[in-house]
């Protein structure tokens, strides 16, 4: 780089660098500008030919990104739900798919306005926590995770949509920490299996939020036991692609009143509400 640059010109030399590690490298050149400078995309589009100085900053923020280190850890920034979450390492990176999730829960909740106690196993960022505040503004919602890690991230954004009188955190395994009798059970479980082989950028992302067990499905028929066990009206789960049928021979011998499945935007089977 000279002293200054043009903007299109650093787009350009980004995007060269991005292209042969990232899908959209001219999109994702745009983002690390754009957080590096602290600008809009409206500013970056209308001044390509402003003069930028060179920095060692946004040099480090490239050659994070080309050795596979997720962009949204290095912005801290994560879209979801139309809204923009704060994330760091320790959390798990909100999918698009874990939408469909929130949308499940809304669909079985007929009163938005009940007054109901919501326990989330897995907070992760908090993003499941605090739509789930947004949408239902009576709720109680206790969410809980064994990572203090993942809690600190979740804290920051349930300070950050302002619903921290109703998402209380608590550190703990499964429903261990709650005491409370609970209306409606949601979780987005770790559900791989222990061997399976991932990407490079997952491998920034914590793993206990990852890996599930020797199947993949241990930690969601834990989760359907305590159900069970504690007479949870709704349950409402994420879960891997090729596990409806074994959780479909778990349930076979146990009590409960219909569960209904819901596929992804791939037409993936991707989760289920279990309806006691």
């Amino acid at each position: 780089m000279s002293s200054k640059y043009l903007v299109k010109d650093i787009l350009k030399d980004i995007t060269s660098t991005l292209a042969p590690c990232v899908h959209r490298a001219s999109r994702e050149a745009q983002l690390l500008l754009m957080y590096h400078l602290n600008v809009d995309e409206l500013w970056l589009i209308t001044n390509q030919d402003a003069h930028v100085k060179e920095s060692d900053e946004l040099l480090k923020l490239v050659q994070r990104r080309a050795k596979n280190e997720p962009l949204e850890y290095i912005t801290s920034r994560v879209s979801f739900y139309s809204e923009e979450f704060f994330i760091a390492q320790g959390a798990l990176i909100p999918r698009p798919e874990t939408e469909l999730l929130i949308d499940e829960v809304l669909k079985n909740i007929a009163d938005k306005n009940a007054r109901l106690t919501i326990a989330e196993v897995g907070v992760g960022s908090g993003i499941i926590s605090v739509m789930l505040a947004k949408f239902l503004p009576n709720a109680k919602i206790i969410a809980v995770d064994i990572s203090e890690a993942a809690l600190g991230v979740a804290e920051k954004n349930i300070h950050l949509f302002g619903v921290g009188e109703r998402v209380e955190l608590r550190l703990g395994s499964f429903l261990e920490p709650i005491n409370e009798q609970i209306d409606y059970l949601v979780s987005n479980p770790p559900y791989i299996a222990n061997d399976a082989i991932l990407e490079t950028n997952l491998s920034y992302e914590p793993q206990n939020a990852l890996f599930g067990g020797v199947v993949g499905d241990e930690m969601i028929r834990e989760l359907l036991d305590e159900a069970l066990n504690r007479n949870i009206n709704f349950f409402t789960c994420e879960i891997g692609y090729d596990q409806k049928d074994r959780i479909l021979t778990y349930l076979k011998d146990k009590s409960f009143a219909e569960i209904e499945f819901y596929k992804d935007y791939s037409n993936f089977d991707r989760g289920f509400t279990l309806r006691l």
